[in-house]
């Protein structure tokens, strides 16, 4: 799940690209967050009833970190390429990975720095200061995306969430964006606008949402290390940037960093998450839907014991 969203993200931003001289990239990115608000909104439908203070709460945090995420990794990728704003990003998740729980992975968190490093090249210099300065925004922005992630999956059930915190992306997105470059906006553009909406941020979100159910925030931090490659392999496809031997082999410092993340990713459902989920969600057919995937996790420990 997690490989199948960072390719429709990479998808997503590249043919986001060629609509910059008609929209510029707050107006993109507004107009994909407030679809992709109004998707979630019409497909989840979530009841209010069901959300804690506290959770809706979590939920317009979450959504005004996507509101930050999207905005300004875009503005950076007007400023720079595709793979270089990718790879400044993933030192996000980086620093989750090195400072969560499992000190184990740090030798993959090591040889993943190196192939940021590589991608980057920051000794060759003349990299766009807006564009690094955003870039770096964006990282910070993620981490906490994926931190504020996980803690709202694991209070809310199904993508319930996530149809709370876009909708307030939307808003924000909106609201930043402004008169002047929405008003650029055209029926065509809109319906575009749509469709990309669903292949990013909607799918790959969720997605997303979906994984860290059941990976650490570790093992799913350095698995997004795949991200910067996917990127360039993007540029490379659809934008014609072409990379250098130094960020082939930042490609393949990341991959095998992601591969090493995997073999200790699965998340243990421990009873006492249970217990906390179960508190809050009083509502009948959600403790159901909490208890059985809770059941369906337990088969799937037990047969890899097995094995």
């Amino acid at each position: 799940m997690a490989v199948t969203s960072m390719s429709c993200v990479q998808l997503g931003l590249a043919l986001s690209v060629h609509l910059f001289g008609q929209l510029g990239p707050l107006g993109v990115t507004a107009l994909r967050l407030a679809w992709a608000g109004v998707l979630l909104l019409v497909l989840v439908r979530p009841r209010p009833r069901d959300f804690t203070g506290r959770d809706l709460l979590g939920c317009g945090v979450l959504g005004g970190v996507t509101a930050g995420l999207m905005l300004l990794f875009m503005l950076a990728v007007a400023h720079i390429p595709l793979g270089t704003a990718s790879a400044l990003e993933f030192l996000g998740p980086l620093a989750v990975s090195m400072y969560g729980p499992g000190g184990g992975r740090r030798r993959w968190t090591a040889l993943a720095a190196i192939g940021v490093v590589l991608l980057t090249r920051p000794w060759n210099g003349g990299i766009n200061p807006a564009g690094l300065g955003f870039a770096l925004g964006a990282a910070l922005c993620w981490a906490a995306y994926i931190l504020l992630t996980q803690h709202v999956g694991d209070h809310v059930a199904g993508l319930s969430g996530l149809a709370i915190s876009m909708p307030v992306a939307g808003v924000i997105a909106v609201l930043t964006a402004g008169r002047y470059e929405l008003g650029r906006v055209t029926w065509p553009l809109l319906v575009t606008m749509l469709a990309l909406a669903v292949l990013h941020p909607v799918l790959p979100f969720s997605l997303e949402f979906l994984a860290l159910r059941r990976l650490t925030t570790s093992a799913f931090g350095i698995l997004m290390s795949l991200e910067p490659a996917i990127a360039l392999l993007a540029g490379l496809l659809m934008l014609r940037q072409i990379p250098s031997t130094a960020s082939t082999v930042g490609i393949l410092f990341v991959v095998i960093a992601g591969i090493g993340a995997t073999r200790a990713g699965t998340r243990a459902a421990s009873s006492e998450t249970t217990a906390t989920v179960l508190s809050a969600c009083p509502c009948p057919a959600r403790d159901h839907e909490v208890s059985l995937a809770g059941a369906v996790q337990a088969h799937g420990e037990g047969a890899e014991d097995g094995d």
